[in-house]
């Protein structure tokens, strides 16, 4: 059975918990926060913040994009569901996790990586995301594709996990992190809830080393990224490495997924834009007609004008959502 199952449609685009009525407001609020993002002094309000924004992309995300919410290399020969599939099957191939172990997804989404983990490899997944709405999409997916029994989802906050200390066998975040106010506080969080010995993937959102602060073009890509996406700031490639050795991980590995010889994972964005303007005229015509909320019509323009931005990023090689860092917890700690 696979583990993608067909989500959303146009029809059903709502604004996840928050009350159609709702849905503008909580735009321009989201958009007022997030304009700023390097600025941004309130680091304890960018969880229900990001909370917010999944509340706002996610129905688009789904019925756009598919339940997977995050990139992979382009694979000659292979659809963009395969090459996903793929890329998330190596995250788990790296843990070294048995039949039965029990790993975390910190950062799960509606669940599409958990899925497809959860069958590649037999392992118990446990997601976490901070967005209630999501924890129901991904309960019910979960169960749709025959995989309750293996793939749980929890409703909390990455920084502050409700887990007991060395509970997991092995954890992985997918392009989740990076909305982290603190990089730190969610490596430390994950590195506490797993045992001694086992290993943690991230696939980072970062500045690459191509990267000139003060070059005004890339520093208006880079914001455009940072806005569109609930981040309270990107973070460069170098820094990754320097706090997962602070919170106590050696790492094993690390590595830009997105370098030659992969191919370049922002032709699928480049590739949507057709697909972009003709959905954008049918949830204008849903709002109109009061099917969608009010405020679907500028999520869903941020969305488009963030997705060129990312393209620009890509383009340039100044930014990379795929920087794979993979660590141990030492087994003396």
């Amino acid at each position: 059975m696979t583990s993608e199952q067909k989500g959303k449609r146009a029809a059903d685009l709502s604004g996840g918990s928050i009350a159609k009525d709702k849905v503008q407001d909580n735009y321009k609020q989201y958009w007022s926060f997030f304009r700023r993002p390097k600025h941004i002094e309130a680091a304890e309000k960018v969880p229900a913040f990001v909370d917010t924004f999944y509340n706002l992309v996610t129905d688009i995300y789904e019925w756009g994009w598919g339940q997977s919410f995050h990139f992979s290399p382009s694979i000659p020969g292979k659809s963009h569901k395969d090459a996903t599939q793929a890329h998330e099957e190596m995250a788990v191939d790296l843990l070294n996790v048995k039949p039965g172990s029990k790993i975390l997804d910190a950062g799960c989404g509606v669940g599409g990586p958990m899925r497809a983990i959860a069958a590649h490899s037999g392992a118990n997944v446990v997601g976490i995301t901070i967005n209630e709405y999501q924890v129901k999409r991904a309960q019910m997916h979960n169960k749709k594709a025959g995989l309750d029994k293996l793939c749980d989802v929890v409703c909390g906050n990455f920084l502050e996990m409700p887990f007991a200390d060395n509970t997991f066998d092995g954890a992985y975040s997918i392009e989740a992190t990076c909305h982290a106010p603190e990089l730190e506080q969610v490596y430390g969080e994950i590195y506490r809830v797993m045992k001694p010995g086992s290993l943690y993937l991230s696939y980072e959102w970062v500045t690459t080393e191509l990267y000139r602060g003060d070059d005004p073009e890339h520093v208006v890509i880079i914001q455009g990224i940072e806005r569109g996406n609930a981040l309270p700031g990107l973070r460069s490639y170098k820094d990754i490495a320097d706090v997962a050795k602070r919170v106590g991980f050696e790492v094993v590995k690390e590595l830009d997924l997105a370098k030659p010889p992969a191919n370049p994972w922002w032709t699928r964005l480049k590739m949507g834009r057709i697909a972009y303007w003709r959905n954008h005229i049918l949830v204008t015509v849903l709002a109109w007609l009061g099917i969608a909320p009010k405020g679907t019509v500028d999520v869903h323009e941020m969305l488009f004008v963030t997705a060129d931005y990312l393209t620009r990023g890509g383009e340039s090689g100044i930014f990379t959502p795929m920087h794979m860092i993979l660590c141990r917890k030492p087994h003396t700690s």
